[in-house]
């Protein structure tokens, strides 16, 4: 008896000491990229394949540790496939890998909460967002968990959610005007409280927030990054710095990535974030002592999913294709022909497709300006035959045209709040915007003209724009003191179909629109 006994203790010792680390890996703003394409945006690698479920699906089977496989939102909004399906596809798909989590993301509420509502009815996984409440009862939102305890290897490992507090402006503020998302770091502090009494092994956080500061949308090293007072105040540095016990937190929305990690001096929490659109994931590992089973520490890498090195799952594949041919139905119809490139700003200003979508508003509308958020203009479009897709990619939202009339002072009002640091966060037609000053922290100062004459304060112009902006979307504020507003409920993309067959496009629109004085 004894000597079994021995056996069984040697052999429990062995399998403890075979599961030391647990990984976890992290999805973020996925936007519904749910194949692999070439990297046309990597000079050295422009013509090699990356990204996609299919890709990830086959680097996890080659995975060693035991894992977690976890995402922080804005899973579907920004591709026919995902769009057409409203995000079902997105569901699905991580049905079959096997998540454990997924935050919500601001644009997961893009078409409505009862939509949002279909899509976790339809999940194996929670979704979590533990400081979105009921503004009526102040209730928390029954839909969303707050937290969940994962068991891998005998390790208990909690992860918690935390939405945006940007959320109430960054979707369709229609869709979640009776919600509220509550301050992050106080939320986070609160639920950590309730976490501990579960005695979990380790706690990750998933927030769709982001390290913030001048990173989005680029791959950051850890050893270039910066933090500054704006970047220690809000993001995933606030979360880290009230949940010292935590693992890691693994962020998102500012389509950041951090290519090793960022080990947050101020709470000693490790933190993630992993791109966008499925190009990478990151692999966060957490190592647990083999004698207690306690965690010890982790480390954090971004991995790109170049097809050549992970190989597709064909299964998944299978999938995908399924949901591209349903949507190319739709998507292949070909709407006329660009013999330019239209691509963004570098140096953060007016771009060739901002002035192309604004020029379009402005001629649908028949207004003197149109006004888009630089962000909601989501893809370039090439040279070459312009397709229903490319016009969806451009403009995944479903937006709708509004008409309103505005004094000089307000338009003036407007762009001082959407330039920031001599960049914009509009495109705009019928305008041309001078600035000058904003350096070493003083305010920008705006000069407006039109057609050569500077534009007075009282001047009274018509203005298109889109309803995101006037109904409390991240800086429309200056609409709301518009004389006179008028939804079309046109919706937008629709308006630049209609536009780009009856204007091919033969050049680059007009540019220069706004001019930063050195």
């Amino acid at each position: 008896m004894r000597t079994f006994l021995a056996a069984a203790l040697t052999l429990l010792c062995f399998v403890r000491a075979e599961a030391v680390t647990v990984s976890v890996y992290h999805t973020s703003d996925v936007h519904g990229w749910y194949s692999s394409r070439p990297a046309k945006w990597d000079a050295a690698n422009s013509t090699r394949s990356i990204g996609g479920f299919a890709a990830l699906s086959a680097l996890l089977k080659t995975e060693k540790n035991p894992y977690i496989l976890v995402d922080s939102g804005d899973m579907f909004q920004g591709t026919p496939e995902g769009n057409y399906t409203k995000g079902m596809a997105s569901v699905l798909l991580m049905n079959k890998l096997g998540y454990s989590a997924a935050e919500v993301g601001n644009h997961d509420y893009d078409y409505t909460e009862s939509n949002l509502k279909i899509l976790i009815s339809s999940a194996a996984f929670p979704f979590l967002g533990a400081n979105v409440y009921y503004k009526d009862s102040g209730k928390h939102a029954d839909y969303l968990k707050p937290y969940v305890i994962v068991e891998r290897a005998g390790e208990r490992i909690a992860v918690l959610g935390i939405a945006g507090r940007h959320t109430a402006t960054s979707t369709l503020p229609a869709n979640v005007k009776h919600l509220s998302f509550n301050d992050e770091g106080a939320e986070t502090a609160k639920w950590m409280a309730e976490i501990k009494k579960q005695r979990p092994d380790a706690v990750v956080i998933l927030a769709h927030i982001g390290i913030g500061g001048p990173y989005g949308g680029q791959k950051v090293e850890v050893s270039t990054l910066t933090l500054n007072d704006a970047m220690t105040a809000y993001g995933t540095v606030t979360v880290a710095r009230n949940a010292p016990d935590a693992a890691v937190v693994l962020g998102g929305h500012n389509h950041t990535g951090l290519l090793s990690g960022y080990p947050d001096q101020g709470s000693g929490v490790l933190l993630g974030e992993s791109y966008w659109g499925l190009t990478d994931v990151t692999k966060a590992d957490l190592n647990f002592d083999t004698a207690t089973g306690k965690f010890t520490g982790a480390s954090v890498k971004l991995i790109p999913l170049w097809t050549d090195v992970t190989g597709e799952d064909a299964e998944v594949t299978a999938m995908i294709k399924t949901f591209k041919e349903a949507a190319d139905v739709e998507m292949d119809k070909p709407l006329g022909e660009s013999a330019v490139d239209l691509g963004t700003s570098k140096a953060g200003l007016d771009s060739d497709i901002g002035n192309w979508f604004t020029d379009a508003m402005r001629r649908q509308s028949g207004t003197d300006a149109a006004f888009q958020n630089t962000a909601g203009i989501r893809a370039e479009l090439r040279k070459g035959p312009v397709k229903m897709r490319d016009i969806y990619q451009v403009m995944p939202f479903e937006n709708t045209l509004v008409k309103l009339t505005m004094t000089g002072d307000q338009i003036k009002k407007l762009m001082e709040d959407n330039i920031r640091g001599g960049r914009t966060r509009l495109q705009l037609s019928g305008l041309t915007v001078k600035v000058s000053g904003g350096k070493d922290g003083s305010p920008e100062v705006i000069t407006l003209e039109k057609d050569g004459r500077e534009i007075a304060p009282g001047d009274k112009l018509t203005v298109a724009t889109n309803n995101y902006l006037t109904t409390g979307g991240t800086g429309g504020k200056a609409f709301n003191d518009a004389e006179k507003s008028e939804d079309t409920m046109k919706p937008i993309r629709d308006l630049l179909i209609k536009d780009i067959s009856e204007n091919p496009i033969k050049e680059l629109p007009p540019s220069g629109r706004i001019i930063r004085a050195e």
